[in-house]
Formats: C-alpha cells, structure tokens, sequence
C-alpha cells in the first residue's frame, strides 16, 4: 500500500483511484462495506481518503481521548483490506475553510484524480459541514468521477458505530466490539521503557503507550499480540494490564503486556495488541506476594481462554 499524505502534484500512477472516504477509526464493519462498494465493478486502485489530525481532534481539542486507532493502526488494517492507495489529507486550516464545492473540485477532483468516490449516507464535508452526500454526487456528475452512496450498517436494528464501539470496551466487552469491528480491537505502537518491576516480578512486560486513544476499561485481558518487526515478528499470545497501576501510585495510563513463553527483547518493537477477553479489573493487592498469587491466577485463566479460539 502507497500512503500519500497531500493531494497536491501526485504522481500520475497515484491517480484514478476508486476510494472511500471518511475517517475510519476503527474500521469496522461498516467501513469494510464500504470499502466493498469501492471495489465494485471496477479495475482501478482500491483507495481511501482520510485526515490527520482526526478532524475532532482540531474541533474539540480539550476532550477526553477517543480514538480507536492511531494512524499506524488504521493503516495496517486497511492494507490487510486490500487497500492500494491511502490518502492521509492533513485536517488543517485550509481544509477547514473549503466550501463544499471546492473541496470536491480541488481535492476530489483535480487533486487526487479519482475515478469513483464512495461515502456513508450521513457523510458530511466543507466548510461548516454544508456538504452533504447526494450535494457531492451532483458534484461528481460535473467534475468527471462517480459517486455511491452507501447504506448504514446495522447489526441486530442497531447501527455499527465507532461510539457504539467505544461503549462496548468501555464496559470491559472486547467481544462486543470485536463483533462489530470484524477483528479483535487492536493497540498498535513501539514498546517504551518502563520501570521493570514486572521482570523483578518473574512477569516481564513490553509496556506502550494508550495516549491519544479511548481506555478500555482498566483491567487485565486475555490478549494475542503480533510482534511486527525484529527477528522475533509474528504471533504470541500473553495477558496484559490496561490501567494506571495504582499499587505503585501511578496515574497515567498505558498497556503493559506479558508474552507467554517469550524470552527476547522487546524495546523498541513495534507491537499489535488484540483484546481477546476481559479478565478481571484493576486492583491494589497486600503486597507482591498477593500481587504474584494473582499475576498466576490471570496467566492461566488467559491461557485456556486462549487455548479455546
């Protein structure tokens, strides 16, 4: 996958598209349907057009985190898609200010060259969101590329959405969400150095920062978790704490990780970590024996959950 980060002077090859447009955090089910739609009937490059920042972080810059994904994680999982090209558009002042109309012109149109464009039915753009989806389709038809409009997606009367998404981790259900995502919620980024206390523990942990992205409930999950890079790039499976760690009175959050069966060097590697189960929340223990007692007890509990997918 080629990933394009302006729509200015693209290289020719970098044109035509069919894409999809939106913000795509999580890419979910409904995402993936619209991704279908873009490769329907057609020959050229499965594309997507997103921004970066995501466009609530420029609006509402003081509000809680709330990110699925951060852009190495969203990328991933859209080539895994089949997605050729990405257009990561920078969500910035001069994007903010476009009239609809010119934002279809300048960036659709003349900017990326697409061939076809496909947005979810409550698809909203330019400046003070005055755009609408069938407003873009009449663009279109002037501009020189098509557009599909797509359904909603619903699951059981009730629509896929990254806030239902949010809710459902935010409850402790991975499982719920991974229903809705089409794959296990994901943590992607580089491991970070920590204080070592789980290696003087006998649980080593690759520890990675949550900063920018909505917590899911502070606790210990069963995980699976894919090394990326390095000679040891592949899957594992472990158990990891999302939290603040408050027996050592600490109030950031962040992910610690234990690979199972795992004896080498993580610092610096990048790793994807799928929530498969939520285990148990976090908690404050009489003292590292307790704490160990308990470390045991979620290992093997996360082991056969493990065992079972």
């Amino acid at each position: 996958m080629r990933i394009f980060r302006t729509y200015h002077d693209l290289p020719r090859d970098a044109r035509g598209a069919s894409a999809a447009i939106g913000n795509f955090d999580g890419v979910h089910l409904g995402h993936r349907a619209v991704l279908d739609l873009a490769r329907r009937g057609t020959d050229a490059p499965l594309g997507v057009v997103t921004f970066e920042p995501h466009p609530r972080e420029v609006f509402a810059p003081d509000g809680p985190p709330f990110r699925l994904m951060n852009r190495e994680a969203r990328a991933h999982r859209l080539e895994k898609l089949g997605v050729e090209r990405l257009f990561e558009l920078p969500f910035d002042a001069a994007l903010v200010a476009m009239t609809p109309e010119a934002f279809a012109r300048d960036v659709l149109s003349e900017g990326l060259g697409l061939s076809h464009v496909v947005v979810g039915a409550d698809f909203r753009f330019g400046k003070a969101r005055a755009g609408d989806a069938p407003a873009l389709k009449e663009f279109g038809s002037r501009m020189g590329f098509d557009v599909t409009i797509a359904d909603l997606l619903q699951e059981e009367g009730t629509e896929i959405s990254s806030t239902r998404i949010r809710e459902a981790l935010g409850a402790g259900d991975p499982r719920a969400a991974a229903s809705m995502l089409g794959h296990l919620h994901r943590i992607e980024g580089p491991v970070v150095g920590g204080e070592r206390r789980g290696r003087e523990l006998g649980y080593p942990t690759a520890n990675m920062s949550i900063d920018g992205l909505h917590p899911p409930r502070f606790g210990v999950y069963a995980v699976e978790v894919d090394i990326l890079d390095g000679p040891d790039a592949g899957p594992h499976l472990g158990v990891s704490s999302i939290g603040v760690r408050p027996m050592f009175g600490e109030n950031r959050p962040n992910l610690e990780t234990f690979l199972f069966d795992f004896t080498g060097d993580l610092y610096g590697r990048h790793l994807s970590v799928g929530l498969v189960e939520f285990l148990r929340g976090e908690e404050t223990f009489d003292g590292l024996d307790a704490l160990i007692a308990q470390m045991d007890a979620d290992s093997a509990r996360a082991r056969a959950i493990l065992a079972a997918r």
